[in-house]
């Protein structure tokens, strides 16, 4: 006599053989699901069951596999629309089966058969782990959703760029669209200057009232401005410097970049580019614009974010401190969104550097403190957050390699180059010491060893 002979033809007349019999098929559906079907009910569902579930647990294992030999190959699957799309169809399809399997198997327990008192437990055993289960990959489907149309949302569908010299450098622009300000200027520009093999990186900040700034010859601004913008005062904006490129170029000359739109940037934007460029002498393959508008939601969506302050903040008041609502006291904080939101933007009580310094401190710090747990436990949030505050060209297919990247650059201390005074003067800027010292940043001399 074979195990599946009480499973599929039991006593139907014994309670406690019909008790025994629930529990063990409730249990194999748990464990192996479609198998309850294989040994007590329909063979065909069954085999589906048995087959879409060791398919799945291949598919774990595959990648597991794939992740510890070539993480880079895991995060670029889990980065693109499209495999996303199939991993999405595939948690539903078998979502949908398992709730298929489990109520097929509480209809061959037969519950009116078993111990009155051994029902309601099978039962609730069942539903729940049906709900956890369920829930579970339900949940894992709304995120791969959420992830495709999020990833679609920000990052762009062009071709990818090689390094150059050996690095890939990105523009990252603080912007500030505030009510009492004219269209966006960026209040934080810097330059994230990232080995492509080690991951070391190195932070170049420029100040926003650079002046004058020079265009690389390619540029259609160096046409306009061959001496530098804000040369002699030559633009089109109440103040000639480096922040004010955006703003000229959006409000008045849009027109000068044309295909700005079409690449997920906007005229600005690529006008910041070239200012960058001609100013550092490097090549920007991509840019990031974080709007600080909505910074204070991605900072509530990673569950705050720790900071070190270092000088009393102001929330609120004028350029006299009157009618300051609170303090950012100096020390250890773990601040909100709302918090975090004051320490970038509050504009009195400290320089323009001190607010470049401390929005660069956030980002850092953000990037630091985004985890694993927390994005998956909060992936919606982030990434309805994310959409709002954030703009770049980085295209879908460059996101795997970056995501290796960044774990890379999390394990090393990050280089920071501030190109502000006394180190430079912003008013009378010498453009071969700024770019011997980016140099300089970008590739030390190592010492020579002793006696050589």
């Amino acid at each position: 006599m074979t195990i599946a002979t009480p499973l599929r033809h039991p006593d139907a007349s014994s309670s406690h053989t019909m008790t025994k019999r629930a529990w063990w098929l409730v249990t194999m559906n748990v464990l192996l699901p479609g198998s309850a079907q294989l040994l007590a009910g329909n063979r065909r569902l069954g085999r589906v069951g048995v087959l879409a579930t060791v398919l799945l647990w291949l598919l774990a294992i595959v990648t597991l596999v794939v992740y510890l030999v070539a993480p880079m190959a895991v995060y670029t699957l889990f980065t693109q629309a499209g495999s996303l799309t199939l991993v999405q169809a595939l948690l539903i399809a078998y979502a949908v089966l398992w709730v298929v399997l489990t109520l097929d198997t509480l209809r061959l327990v037969r519950l009116v058969r078993t111990a009155p008192r051994s029902r309601g437990w099978i039962a609730a055993f069942s539903v729940l782990v049906l709900v956890i289960l369920t829930g579970t990959t339900g949940y894992a489907s709304v995120v791969a959703g959420s992830a495709r149309g999020t990833l679609g949302d920000i990052f762009s569908a062009g071709p990818s760029q090689p390094p150059v010299d050996g690095r890939y450098n990105i523009m990252l622009l603080g912007g500030d669209a505030g009510p009492d300000r004219e269209g966006l200027r960026p209040d934080s520009m810097s330059i994230v200057s990232v080995d492509a093999n080690t991951g070391q990186a190195v932070t170049i900040g420029l100040p926003r009232d650079l002046d004058p700034v020079p265009f690389t010859a390619s540029s259609p601004l160096h046409k306009l401005y061959p001496d530098g913008y804000g040369y002699q005062d030559r633009c089109d904006v109440d103040v000639c410097q480096l922040n004010s490129i955006y703003t000229e170029v959006e409000l008045y000359k849009p027109k000068l970049y044309p295909n700005a739109t079409k690449n997920n940037s906007q005229p600005g934007i690529e006008a910041m580019r070239d200012a960058l460029e001609g100013a550092t002498g490097l090549t920007i393959q991509y840019y990031v614009l974080i709007d600080m508008q909505g910074f204070a939601d991605l900072v509530d969506a990673v569950g705050g974010v720790d900071i070190t302050v270092k000088d009393r903040i102001p929330i609120g008041g004028d350029e006299n401190l009157n009618g300051v609502v609170e303090w950012i006291e100096p020390g250890n904080h773990h601040l909100d969104g709302y918090h975090a939101q004051w320490y970038a933007r509050a504009r009195h009580g400290s320089s323009d550097y001190d607010r470049m310094a401390r929005q660069r401190q956030l980002q850092d710090a953000i990037l630091k403190q985004v985890n694993p747990v927390n994005v998956v436990s909060k992936f919606q949030d982030i990434a309805k957050a994310g959409a709002q505050v954030m703009k770049t060209d980085i295209p879908q297919s460059m996101l795997g390699y970056f995501v290796d990247l960044g774990l890379k650059t999390r394990k090393l201390p990050v280089q920071q180059l501030e190109l502000v005074p006394p180190t430079i003067d912003p008013t009378d800027p010498d453009y071969t010491q700024i770019r011997q010292l980016v140099r300089q940043a970008l590739h030390p001399a190592t010492a020579k060893p002793a006696g050589s």
